[in-house]
């Protein structure tokens, strides 16, 4: 069951699961979802609010003159922070998928942040492993919400009651 690494993420925190077989298969179900660590963005705590105190995106309006547009490029700032982000997630994958000797990881995040996850994996030395992309965020289920999440998708084998093969 170390054959599946689990990578579920949004922009402020990185989780690293993987299935652990069930110690007496016999009397206990399995296999189940185990988070082994975690990576938190240092720079993501703050709320849009608290990075941008200052608004100054939206319209200026003059006195009879034409209106004109503006953007304080938040957008291009947030996007910064998911890329370095990323790259962290990256490199902890690898030694993650190195160390759990991983043939197959999943990896679960929104669109936007799936994106730069793909584009900082494809630059990494990465082992020979499958990758399968569920562009959601649901990072913040319990461990035991995420596996059957991604069973029902059939990203990983899903439980088995004791005694079954």
């Amino acid at each position: 069951m170390n054959g599946y690494l689990v990578v579920a993420t949004d922009a402020a925190r990185a989780r690293f699961l993987h299935l652990q077989a069930a110690d007496v298969p016999e009397v206990e179900s399995g296999p189940d979802l185990v988070e082994a660590d975690s990576l938190l963005n240092p720079e993501h705590p703050m709320t849009d609010r608290e990075i941008f105190a200052d608004s100054k995106a939206g319209r200026n309006r003059t006195f009879g003159g034409p209106t004109h547009g503006y953007d304080d490029h938040r957008r291009q700032h947030m996007d910064e922070l998911s890329r370095r982000f990323a790259r962290q997630i990256a490199k902890e994958t690898v030694r993650h998928a190195k160390a759990q000797s991983a043939h197959t990881l999943v990896v679960v995040a929104d669109k936007r942040m799936l994106g730069f996850l793909r584009t900082e994996l494809n630059h990494t030395k990465k082992p020979d492993w499958t990758i399968r992309e569920c562009a959601v965020d649901i990072s913040k289920l319990s461990a035991r919400e995420l596996h059957r999440h991604l069973a029902e998708k059939k990203m990983v084998p899903s439980r088995k009651g004791p005694g079954s093969a």
